[in-house]
């Protein structure tokens, strides 16, 4: 790639997760569901049925284009008939939106590994309905319609990315995105976040465009990846052997990380598009419009900088707490009930609670384990009414039975022993123990010292003072009574 650079756009469909379909009452989601189960007489198409929209799609469409910072949110646009035969597309066209779309412009801030941000340029953002699926098998090819109507989000960017990790990282960012506005899962695998790589290359220094091709079927963002890289390849190799570049579109095959041709890519004028007759244009009130903007929340990287300046966290702990909406509340939340000490609050929720959300598989916003829980844990070890390590033990006993803190430390009594005759007695006990241990310590080996403390924490069940517990062992140590 030293004489070449690549010239990446991403068309992505994104399954909005509303109850039902977009022109029908069938569920949206049918992931697991028996083929042909989820239809009925309108996303089949049958004849002398008409569409009705749903609102969440339009509710949650432009939820999304105000978080791409669009350039405008139409007040008026229409959907759009696209023509075009294939056996999973019953109605013989796809209800979509052309020339006329909900939004138009805008951009997708990335940020970059050197700690800049790229400002991506959307083109498009409308709304359409979903096709079926096409299940190849030998010998022959298998329907299911479940998926027609499925409400989508296309998504058009500009040529703007230069590589095969950008191309992955915008995938990451968007994806984080959709879920923290709560319009999608965004789940590759599930077909809820789809990705099309239009990939061309061109001579570095050179400001033209040249021919480029469609890779299509790619259901993860590593494939995402893994394809674009194959495609940069050989488009390297047929223009270095004196080769053009046709306007293909391709395959990803997963098992076998190939690509292969589909057939020469269409254009628009092959799909005839037209205004849809049987739905009326989407009329988007001032009034609704400034109350769906006012309620958008606060976006991932807008968020990541407050925790930073706000909190004085570093980099690293505002890119982790950001990752999901729920985390990020519950950090904020931990914080305000612990009256301060962002940085403790960040080690905890970094370490341990997130430990547990990955045990549970739960978010952080449906643990049983409340913000104010976690802050009154963190209280309790820093005022040495508990240990570390009982701590930690605390924060899935909470998790599992919702009782308080103090409560379980109570009933249990998982409270610190502190007191320093019984700390000194125990310390005695272990010393005279293990006399060989003691003549090491004294005659130099100082690292022992941790063993010691490891000995008098097993007799007292983790509840000794750490701290305290090392200055009597020291001193027992170097004792008569340790002799």
């Amino acid at each position: 790639m030293t004489d070449y650079e690549a010239i990446i756009g991403l068309e992505t469909h994104i399954q909005l997760n509303t109850q039902s379909k977009i022109f029908c009452a069938c569920r949206a989601d049918s992931w697991g569901a028996e083929p042909n189960t989820n239809i009925c007489p309108v996303c089949t198409g049958l004849p002398g049925v008409l569409p009705v929209p749903n609102q969440a799609v339009i509710d949650k469409a432009v939820r999304l284009a105000a978080a791409m910072h669009v350039d405008e949110i139409r007040p008026l646009s229409y959907f759009a008939r696209k023509n075009y035969f294939y056996p999973d597309l019953p109605k013989g066209y796809q209800i979509s939106q052309y020339d006329e779309p909900l939004a138009r412009g805008g951009r997708f801030d990335l940020p970059m590994p050197d700690g800049t941000t790229r400002s991506v340029r959307i083109l498009k953002l409308h709304l359409e309905e979903d096709a079926g699926k096409t299940v190849h098998q030998p010998g022959r090819r298998l329907i299911d319609f479940n998926r027609c109507g499925v409400p989508l989000v296309e998504m058009v960017t500009a040529p703007d990315l230069r590589s095969a990790d950008e191309a992955a990282q915008y995938l990451i960012r968007l994806r984080q995105l959709l879920r923290w506005l709560g319009v999608s899962d965004g789940d590759m695998e599930r077909g809820q976040l789809r990705c099309d790589a239009n990939v061309s290359i061109r001579p570095v220094g050179f400001d033209g465009l040249n021919p480029k091709t469609e890779i299509k079927n790619v259901n993860s963002i590593e494939n995402v990846r893994a394809a674009i890289e194959k495609e940069i390849a050989r488009q390297i190799r047929e223009v270095e052997a004196g080769r053009r570049i046709e306007a293909w579109t391709l395959e990803w095959d997963e098992d076998g990380g190939t690509l292969s041709k589909m057939r020469s890519k269409e254009t628009e004028a092959d799909y005839r598009y037209f205004r849809e007759p049987d739905l009326l244009p989407i009329r988007l009130e001032d009034s609704w419009l400034a109350e769906q903007l006012k309620a958008l929340p606060e976006l991932p990287l807008e968020r990541k900088a407050r925790f930073i300046s706000q909190y004085a966290l570093p980099a690293y702990d505002a890119e982790i707490l950001t990752e999901e909406r729920s985390l990020s509340d519950y950090f904020e939340a931990a914080v305000s009930a612990r009256s301060g000490e962002p940085k403790a609050v960040s080690n905890w929720l970094m370490n341990d609670v997130l430990r547990l959300l990955r045990e549970r598989g739960v978010p952080a916003g449906e643990l049983r384990l409340r913000p104010e829980h976690l802050a009154e844990i963190i209280h309790m070890v820093d005022e040495r009414r508990i240990t570390s390590s009982t701590g930690k033990e605390l924060l899935a006993k909470v998790e599992s039975t919702g009782r308080p803190p103090a409560e379980i430390v109570a009933a249990e009594g998982l409270g610190q022993v502190s007191d320093e005759h019984a700390l000194r007695e125990i310390a005695v006990q272990v010393v005279q123990a293990n006399a060989g241990q003691a003549e090491a310590y004294r005659k130099g080996k100082a690292t022992l010292i941790g063993w010691f403390v490891g000995q008098v924490m097993r007799q007292t069940g983790g509840k000794a003072d750490p701290q305290r517990t090392r200055a009597i062992l020291e001193e027992v140590l170097l004792s008569e009574a340790g002799m």
